[in-house]
């Protein structure tokens, strides 16, 4: 029944689109990729609106004929969130990246959801403010907020579920709710802004989005130093967090995760693990953090202290961070692909969490780098694996259950920033008990058919 649905749809979608629904196997397999392990999925058409109203017709034809529809954005989702698995339609927003209004006087922005945060933060050059989430990736903003996103900044400026003030939706009848408002709080009714902020599209597909902006520091400086060993490093990180300290950014990168910035980017870094850090504010507050960081890093035998303090050294630094799953697979032998996985842990128990990680991937015979927004107890450890090979993938099975595990027991979540898709459904009992079932009526509530993004981030079951 799904084919001859999925194909009456196609028909009726081409019909309203023209050429831009395309059923062309090239164009099918570009949206059938992924940056992780996950093998290529072909979505039936790919679909290309320009506007709310084309995505509601769009979800209107698709609810009549029982036919999927999965949001695609830069394609940058680590837990193939964007994979058609269920076939059906891909529904590119890549033609609906504009910026739709820029209030610098209430510091915020509206903007449609293919936009990229780098696009977003050129537009706003002139303004003398920025948007902060920054997960690395060249994602697009309605991606992003269907992740819930996060990144390097987050430790200071917070997460998409922060920065995301309002919002509009096309919902799976094709229905259009706005949520929210350019107000900074409210006390009217259920938060549905932040209920569809990481709902991986699997409640309605996001056509708008006004966001929270921050004023451009007046300096900036960023720095890295290394460790004896992780532990001193993290326990520095918990003692700066604890402090009070203001940190823009504070990454974590392990002595194997160096190797990789040296094999893929010449680094020329010692292979000691090593924490990566910047500060924003006036230029005395900023001497006045770097300072102060540097005493509480002198006590856990911090040495080789190095300052990018020009714009050109800060770009290059975070370009090499934001490349550590290349530079993971540049360690990779042939044949081998990355499976990076993440979880979040309250602060005072990072270093166990990341110590148990590294202990798990040495008991269990692999190459794992650890990276992560350790300010806010997140990190991520990338594995290479052969997904041909039974004996690689129920290694890195039970490494990734080890992990949740750790995280759980510690106190945290499964995932702090890649979000569930297809990677992570197995845990989302063991995190949220009775909780699950809630969810699962607000799925049916919302999408009663299962046409959005079926089968990522709810396990099988009733």
């Amino acid at each position: 029944m799904r084919d001859v649905s999925v194909a009456a749809a196609i028909d009726r979608l081409a019909a309203l689109l023209g050429d831009r629904l395309s059923t062309a196997r090239a164009i099918r397999a570009e949206h059938g990729r992924n940056e992780s392990h996950f093998a290529e999925v072909l979505p039936d058409a790919v679909a290309y609106p320009d506007s709310t109203e084309e995505v509601s017709a769009i979800l209107r034809i698709c609810n009549d004929e029982a036919c999927p529809v999965v949001a695609y954005g830069a394609a940058s989702s680590l837990e193939g969130q964007h994979l058609a698995i269920e076939g059906g339609i891909a529904l590119d927003m890549g033609r609906m990246n504009r910026v739709l209004h820029i209030a610098p006087e209430d510091l915020n922005a509206v903007v449609q959801p293919g936009l990229t945060r780098i696009a977003l933060n050129d537009a706003l050059r002139a303004t003398g403010l920025f948007f902060p989430v920054d997960p690395g990736a060249v994602a697009s903003l309605g991606g992003m907020a269907a992740t819930r996103a996060s990144g390097t900044t987050a430790v200071r400026y917070g997460t998409m579920r922060e920065n995301v003030l309002a919002l509009e939706a096309v919902m799976a009848d094709g229905s259009v709710i706005r949520t929210g408002t350019a107000a900074r709080k409210s006390s009217t009714g259920y938060d549905l802004t932040h209920l569809l902020v990481g709902s991986e599209g699997t409640l309605g597909i996001i056509t708008e989005l006004t966001l929270r902006l921050q004023g451009i520091p007046e300096a900036i400086s960023a720095a890295t130093c290394r460790f004896p060993s992780v532990e001193d490093a993290v326990n520095c990180v918990i003692l700066t967090i604890q402090s009070g300290l203001p940190m823009a950014r504070i990454e974590l990168v392990d002595e194997v995760m160096v190797r990789g910035f040296n094999a893929l980017a010449k680094a020329g870094l010692p292979e000691r693990p090593h924490l990566f850090l910047e500060f924003h504010g006036t230029e005395a507050g900023v001497a006045e953090q770097a300072a102060a960081f540097g005493a509480i890093a002198a006590e856990f035998g911090a040495e080789g202290w190095q300052t990018a303090a020009t714009t050109e050294a800060r770009t290059a630094l975070w370009t090499m961070r934001h490349k550590a799953h290349y530079a993971t697979a540049a360690l990779a032998g042939p044949g081998k692909k990355i499976l990076p996985t993440d979880v979040c842990v309250p602060i005072s128990k990072l270093a166990e969490a990341v110590l148990q990680a590294q202990r798990d991937a040495v008991r269990l015979g692999f190459v794992s780098t650890i990276v992560g927004h350790v300010g806010d107890g997140n990190f991520h450890a990338g594995l290479a694996l052969d997904p041909t090979d039974p004996d690689d993938v129920a290694r890195a099975e039970e490494f990734t259950g080890a992990l949740a595990e750790t995280a759980l027991r510690l106190g945290g979540t499964v995932s702090g920033e890649h979000g569930i898709g297809l990677g992570k459904q197995k845990y989302m009992a063991a995190e949220h008990g009775p909780a699950l079932a809630y969810m699962r009526a607000i799925k049916t509530a919302f999408d009663p058919g299962n046409i959005l993004n079926p089968g990522k981030m709810l396990p099988p079951g009733n």
